[in-house]
């Protein structure tokens, strides 16, 4: 105001003064601590004053003449037309369809504040008389009020899957390149990850390229932002807080790119709000043609080993990039990741365990988990739970909910069910099978009756593991997770993501949740899961996991 004042008051209009105070703020602490402050005061009140007080300085009643009308129609169809034309004529000879060529000429003539204030200072510097000024403001109004409607009317973006095969783990080619996108929110982040990405072994077949993505908050600008990092930091000091974290993240990747083999890394940086940050993720993913996306839990580790939430934004980012996303999703609950033994070099031990319940997810977790054991220095163990003849029996008890035995959707479901079992068969006979001279990798089955019962196996197995992978057991049922989505703090998770990732779960190890990718339309809402996964022990070869009130079954 006083800058504005003091530019008023030598015969400059009082804008330019409030202008040139925003040029001469530094990009950093200081300009995002005065948007904060003033952005509600002058966006909630300065904002509509001044609109108002642009609409009641329009006279329309001094345009008089029927030929002024005229020609102030004129002028709207020519400007409009003028430019759509030439938009048209430049997106044609770059091959672009003609309605989005058509869209982005419509939006070429949108008017907003900027166009308002220069009508502003033209009237008060006595540039425009009454006339001019209130046909160029309705010119305004009318350009901008006809747009929306008539681009929502002819420009429906439906969203564009990027025709690509390999969107799973499960699918991709094992001599091919695994493409992972990795989000972080902070260098907390970093550890872990890198060290899961290590224990994904890489090779000369089939190396992993690593799209390393840095969310960031939207904060102080008008729109979101997509930074790609294409070479090494200048040495230049970092001008905020958040370009530190950015080159101590991007450092600490490139580190692990120059010390590792088959590892390539491309850092980028979504600033956008948490409301549309899973949108950027999702685009980048279908962009990149990613199999993998792996973002952090909304929950960090603390010193007496509980559970904290760190930002209530990040699990809506997590919910909704489940419901959206075009590949399959692991969420990482980050207990600390590290290699317990030194082998060689560039080589750690990892003892990973994969619990099997069976689904889409289940077998999407056992891909990783059967990649993960191809390298020499990673042991695994994968412990399928099975349902005893007594819970199936008094599952099959149960009436039916629809009488109608004639119903298609009953069909449909059993149909479904039958599928999935049959998948999941093939799928284990299948990493059995290839997986039968391996010495590193175990694998039983564990007989239980109950929800509890599973519960009870959890909570028995050792802490020898680094890791835990489970899926996330996206709409199946099963009698063997009975009861444990009742008391669900995280059903995104699934039934046993969420026992796993619990404050009162007494265990230091990692957890991946996997959700597998199956076609799902990005409209559908994120659903609580009812089938959840369990866990492994990591016992030499030959050896059974430890019971609870069922039978184990030794394999291999």
């Amino acid at each position: 105001m006083i800058s504005g004042f003091i530019t008023d008051a030598i015969g400059t209009h009082s804008v330019f003064g409030a202008f040139v105070f925003g040029l001469i703020i530094p990009n950093g602490p200081l300009g995002v601590t005065l948007i904060e402050k003033l952005e509600d005061f002058v966006s909630g009140l300065l904002l509509p004053l001044f609109f108002a007080i642009s609409g009641l300085k329009t006279d329309v009643a001094s345009i008089r003449e029927g030929q002024t009308w005229g020609i102030l129609a004129v002028v709207i169809v020519l400007s409009c037309a003028g430019k759509i034309a030439g938009t048209v004529l430049v997106t044609t000879f770059y091959h672009m369809p003609l309605s989005e060529g058509f869209t982005l000429g419509l939006l070429m003539n949108t008017k907003g504040l900027i166009e308002m204030i220069v009508l502003n200072v033209g009237k008060d510097q006595q540039v425009l008389d009454d006339e001019s000024f209130a046909i160029m403001v309705i010119i305004a109004v009318v350009m901008t009020g006809i747009i929306s409607p008539i681009v929502a009317t002819i420009y429906k973006p439906a969203r564009r899957f990027v025709p690509y095969k390999r969107r799973t783990i499960q699918r991709s080619k094992p001599d091919g390149e695994l493409r992972v996108l990795v989000c972080v929110h902070g260098p907390r982040n970093v550890p872990t990850i890198i060290n899961l990405l290590e224990a994904s072994n890489p090779t000369k077949k089939s190396p992993i390229c690593v799209y390393v993505l840095h969310l960031v908050e939207l904060t102080g600008r008008a729109s979101a932002m997509l930074i790609v990092h294409n070479t090494r930091g200048s040495g230049r000091p970092a001008l905020n807080r958040t370009q530190a974290q950015s080159d101590h993240i991007i450092h600490a990747f490139e580190n692990f790119e120059q010390n590792s083999s088959f590892v390539s890394i491309q850092p980028l940086t979504a600033i956008s709000p948490y409301s549309s940050m899973h949108e950027d993720i999702c685009g980048l993913a279908e962009d990149k043609r990613v199999a993998l996306i792996i973002i952090p839990f909304h929950k960090q580790q603390t010193v007496d080993g509980g559970m904290e939430a760190t930002n209530p934004a990040f699990r809506t980012v997590n919910q909704n990039l489940l419901a959206n996303a075009p590949c399959s999703v692991g969420i990482l609950v980050d207990r600390g990741l590290s290699g317990s033994t030194r082998l060689a070099a560039n080589e750690v031990a990892h003892h990973v365990a994969v619990l099997f319940f069976g689904g889409p997810d289940d077998r999407e977790a056992l891909a990783y988990g059967w990649r993960m054991c191809e390298n020499t220095g990673t042991s695994l163990t994968v412990l399928r739970f099975v349902a005893s003849d007594e819970s199936l029996a008094s599952t099959t008890e149960l009436p039916p909910p629809i009488h109608d035995q004639d119903d298609p959707r009953i069909l449909i479901a059993e149909t479904d069910g039958v599928q999935e079992k049959r998948f999941d068969e093939e799928y284990l006979n299948e990493f059995r099978t290839k997986s039968a001279e391996n010495e590193l990798v175990v694998y039983a089955e564990q007989v239980v009756n109950n929800g509890e019962e599973t519960v009870a196996v959890i909570r028995s197995l050792d802490s020898r593991h680094d890791l835990f992978i489970v899926g996330r057991g996206q709409g199946m049922s099963s009698p063997v997770t009975t009861g444990l989505t009742d008391w669900s703090e995280c059903p995104e998770l699934g039934a046993i993501g969420d026992i796993l990732a619990s404050s009162d779960f007494a265990s230091t190890v990692s957890v991946l949740v996997i959700q597998q990718y199956v076609g799902l339309m990005p409209h559908e809402t994120v659903a609580i899961p009812e089938s959840p996964p369990g866990q492994p022990d990591d016992k030499p070869a030959n050896r059974w996991t430890p019971q609870a009130s069922g039978t184990a079954t030794p394999v291999f």
